[in-house]
């Protein structure tokens, strides 16, 4: 076989087996994110209960993200990945047990939802750099970020209706036992993934804080824009059902918004890689900013679930895309031995806003309005178009 041949076939077997991995991991986790809330309403907690597992899920990625980050830059992908099956493995067996410990069971849904939190993250921070060291270059970074962003969507998806099902035919436990079944899937993935070469001979890198990675040029501003848009995402998941309600559509008709949103992000990121090599990172930024404002200065006017419908399809068109060009960029300006701890920054920048930010959009809901909030959002992020126009493609970082 041809080596440029044999080169695509192994590349396209590792990034296969990338994604089957963190669809076992990330599953998981979803799924319990589902269960271990209607375990605990099920057995009588009260419902700030839930808001306290849901916080869990967030918290342990925050913690731990840079260790993640660092374990992956010193081994490459099998040992963390070996730690992250660990984790949710675990986490999934303490969902588990708290079926059977009656009113201390919620104190193992705390574990878990820290456990399964913390593995699903460990696992991501290692995939994806393990993806970006794949591709050898821009074009080849956005196609990667771009298939492997399907990865959490199909999860989202797999996991909390495995848990469902598995809870209606037979129970909580059986979810559970379920659930912490499948992320050792991603241990047999990982013997497609070859194993990263080493310098044994290469001296140990001097030690560094991680936050020095904050002062490289163009960093700082990519996690602001990163930021603006991930808050984009949140806000629409919030308001929607608030909008919808007010309103007066049915859940249904909600939900049928919420899904046509997802299936427009899974529609542009199959389409990217067609497209990878006619793309710009900072101008389809820019552009996803822009479209986000003005769908979001639209949103309040819309009176019907179809009008609605056509605004999430266009945001997800918008944010579906900047998934690929975040990674892509993030990958050029941070030092390729640091790959892993500058994802790491990235994922708490994340999980610290899906942590907080839901509880500020409360806030400011009740105080402004679903209607002012979209608003509110809108401009701000289109504000965000100015700095985001100064992220930029470069060589990558050696």
């Amino acid at each position: 076989m041809p080596e440029p041949q044999a080169r695509q076939v192994s590349f396209s077997r590792a990034l296969f087996a990338l994604i089957g991995g963190q669809i076992a991991l990330h599953s998981c986790m979803a799924g319990i994110r589902l269960a271990a809330p209607l375990a605990a309403l099920r057995d009588g907690h009260a419902a700030w209960s839930v808001g306290v597992l849901l916080g869990l899920f967030a918290a342990a990625p925050i913690a731990l993200a840079l260790s993640a980050g660092r374990l992956a830059d010193r081994h490459g992908y099998h040992r963390p990945i070996q730690v992250a099956v660990a984790l949710t493995v675990i986490g999934g067996l303490c969902a588990a047990l708290s079926t059977a410990l009656g009113s201390w069971g919620f104190i193992a849904l705390c574990a878990a939802a820290v456990l399964s939190g913390a593995g699903a993250n460990f696992g991501l921070i290692a995939i994806q750099r393990a993806a970006g060291r794949m591709a050898t270059d821009a074009t080849e970074l956005k196609r990667v970020f771009s298939w492997l962003g399907l990865a959490p969507a199909l999860s989202n998806v797999f996991g909390p209706v495995l848990a469902g099902a598995l809870i209606d035919l037979s129970g909580f436990r059986l979810a559970f036992v379920v659930l912490a079944v499948l992320p050792l899937a991603s241990l047999a993935w990982a013997r497609l993934v070859p194993v990263e070469a080493r310098d044994v001979d290469a001296p140990a890198p001097p030690r560094r804080n991680s936050w020095d990675l904050l002062q490289r040029p163009g960093f700082t501003r990519l996690l602001l824009v990163n930021w603006l848009l991930s808050a984009c995402w949140d806000v629409h998941t919030f308001l929607v059902p608030i909008l919808g309600h007010e309103r007066g559509f049915s859940a249904s008709a909600i939900g049928l918004v919420l899904g046509v949103f997802a299936t427009a992000v899974a529609a542009v990121r199959l389409a990217i890689p067609v497209l990878a090599h006619r793309l710009r990172e900072g101008q389809v930024l820019v552009a996803a900013m822009l479209l986000a404002g003005l769908v979001f200065a639209i949103y309040p006017f819309a009176l019907t679930a179809w009008v609605m419908g056509a605004c999430a399809i266009v945001l997800g068109l918008a944010l579906g895309a900047v998934q690929p060009m975040i990674m892509t960029t993030l990958h050029q300006i941070t030092p390729h031995e640091r790959h892993g701890e500058a994802i790491a920054l990235r994922s708490m920048v994340i999980n610290l806003s899906s942590a907080v930010m839901p509880l500020a959009f409360g806030l400011a809901g009740a105080a402004l309005g679903a209607s002012a909030l979209f608003w509110v959002m809108g401009a701000a992020v289109a504000t965000g178009s100015i700095p985001a126009r100064r992220v930029g493609p470069g060589p990558i970082a050696a």
